[in-house]
């Protein structure tokens, strides 16, 4: 069978089309066909149900009309009767389509230009699904593309088959780029949006130091060296954490490379960051104390509630410990993940003394006792007044110049002054409106409901409605910076878990639960089965039987 040159242009034309989109052929036909279907309507009408079919191997254009097998036609152009239909086709049903051919089109001016609208915009929307299928994959790569123009600081990237940007606060500081430029750079986001898919390129994101690392230094490639943390002032300098997971090779000199080929690659990519890289540690302590090299550490004093790590360095290295601009101690928290305070070995000093003053002054107001047996107590360890009055006796009676007798009345001392100031809190308490059911909760002290009641926590209701961070506060890390958000009970030694039993308590007493809520385990996921794929839209798909004329 012979075929015509309009034919074969036809399919030249879409092998062409795909070709240069890097698109499915198939689309680009069925784009055609839309476009065909498009103009047809415009001929026959909009409301006249056309299917437009096109060979792939031929390049024939074949038009039908789908009519709707009905008992009574309303619309001749889109219905036919069942009586009318079985003389066509014996075996068509009700619901069923007929297909009914239609004389081939003859385009008009306005016909084919809406035609080629629908082409370019089907066309255009399978590359930009293309694009985004390929890329969204490709999200944690570094690639390679060349500059295309620079808008406002803002770096257009080809990467041959797609399009990325570089934001300008996404680029290493005094970085200039030119056309044609060649860059490297790495993919943290990929987004659909109205314009098309938009890829988001990074020469500032932390990772992209790691995945250049990855790139240098075949260990961490394999998989033998592990980076663990990074951190990151751009374009200044950076710290990294590693650990090898094969005890013979040593992962900070695996990193650094032959005479420091591997980190000065690296280095010369980032435009002369300078890189420390620090050996990770699990004890918390000692990679704090790895994070802050070049600095020399002489104690730190861990708070692991808060997250929170107290380093004391000589007097001589506390400006290397905070680093030009506190450079040093704040890439040294965002590694490791704790807020670290510095201090030199006179300034703690001065802070113990400073405690020790306070605790002695504390017991010789509460137990009305000398400024000697007061500075005994704090130099024994005791912080508190509840300490003394509910200690052994005999670590009272065994302090240097203390007998049975004097610790006895110390103690007794204790007690009286707690007794005294639990009625003075409970007077509080009262006055403030906490409820008494409240002190049924196990954990909660006379001084905490009067917390409570100071941020209007009253009622069960009231606590039952709480969250744990209500309570205990929370931290919030952004930029590398941590804030403390305090809770209602952030002054007593309140454990998040602690929190979390209060409120539960609260809740089971207030009925808003019972404990028979808490014992059913979770129910298992039900699996939903997916629904079946919506044809695309260039694909007619009746709800019944086609059949031919």
């Amino acid at each position: 069978m012979a075929i015509s040159a309009n034919r074969l242009e036809l399919l030249q034309i879409a092998d062409a089309v795909a070709r240069e989109k890097s698109i499915d052929r198939e689309i680009v036909i069925a784009a055609m066909e839309d476009a065909i279907q498009k103009a047809a309507r415009s001929r026959y009408g909009t409301e006249t149900e056309v299917r437009a079919e096109i060979n792939g191997r031929t390049g024939e254009i074949r038009l039908q009309r789908l009519l709707l097998v009905v008992e009574n036609v309303e619309n001749i152009s889109t219905e036919i009767a069942l009586d009318e239909a079985r003389r066509r086709n014996p075996e068509a049903q009700l619901g069923d389509f007929i297909a009914e051919p239609l004389p081939p089109l003859d385009f008009g001016r306005i016909a084919a230009q809406s035609a080629k609208q629908v082409i370019v915009q089907k066309v255009r929307e399978a590359e930009r699904d293309r694009q985004y299928d390929e890329f969204k994959d490709r999200i944690g790569e570094i690639v390679n593309g060349v500059v295309k123009r620079v808008e406002y600081g803002n770096v257009i990237v080809d990467l041959g088959r797609g399009e990325g940007i570089v934001r300008r606060d996404e680029l290493i500081p005094r970085e200039i780029f030119r056309n044609g430029d060649r860059i490297r750079a790495y993919i943290y986001d990929v987004r659909r949006e109205q314009r098309g898919p938009q890829i988001f390129l990074s020469r500032t994101h932390p990772q992209f130091m790691a995945k250049l690392f990855a790139q240098e230094v075949p260990e961490i490639y394999d998989g033998v060296i592990e980076i663990r943390a990074v951190a990151r002032d751009p374009g200044s300098r950076a710290k990294i954490a590693v650990i090898s997971k094969d005890s013979s090779i040593d992962p900070v000199g695996a990193c650094v490379g032959m005479r420091g080929s591997r980190v000065q690659a690296v280095v010369a990519e980032l435009q002369g960051e300078k890189i420390d890289i620090i050996p990770f540690n699990e004890d918390a302590a000692t990679f704090i104390v790895n994070a802050l090299q070049p600095a020399e550490v002489a104690k730190v004093v861990l708070d692991e509630d808060a997250e929170r790590i107290e380093v004391v360095v000589p007097d001589d290295q506390l400006s290397l410990a905070i680093g030009r601009r506190g450079q040093n101690v704040r890439l040294a928290s965002q590694l490791t993940g704790w807020a670290i305070d510095i201090m030199t070995e006179q300034e703690e000093s001065e802070r113990r003394q400073k405690e020790f003053v306070e605790r002695s002054n504390l017991f010789m107001e509460s137990l009305n006792v000398d400024e000697m047996v007061g500075q005994l107590l704090a130099s024994e360890g005791f912080a508190s007044v509840e300490e003394v009055a509910y200690v052994d006796l005999d670590e009272i009676s065994t302090i240097e110049g203390f007998d049975e007798e004097t610790a006895e009345e110390i103690q007794a001392r204790a007690r009286e002054h707690l007794n005294e100031l639990e009625e003075k809190l409970d007077a509080e308490r009262r006055e403030l409106g906490v409820s008494d059911e409240l002190r049924a909760i196990d954990g909660l002290t006379t001084a905490m409901l009067v917390a409570l009641g100071k941020e209007d926590i009253k009622t069960m209701d009231d606590l039952a409605g709480c969250a744990a961070d209500d309570l205990v506060g929370w931290t919030e890390r952004k930029n590398g910076e941590v804030t403390k958000h305090l809770g209602a009970l952030s002054d007593f030694e309140v454990s998040r878990a602690d929190a979390e039993g209060m409120v539960m308590a609260a809740r089971i007493a207030a009925g808003w639960i019972s404990e028979e809520d808490l014992a059913v385990e979770p129910e298992e996921e039900v699996e939903v089965e997916a629904e079946e794929p919506v044809a695309p839209a260039h694909s007619v798909e009746p709800t019944g039987r086609v059949h031919e004329a």
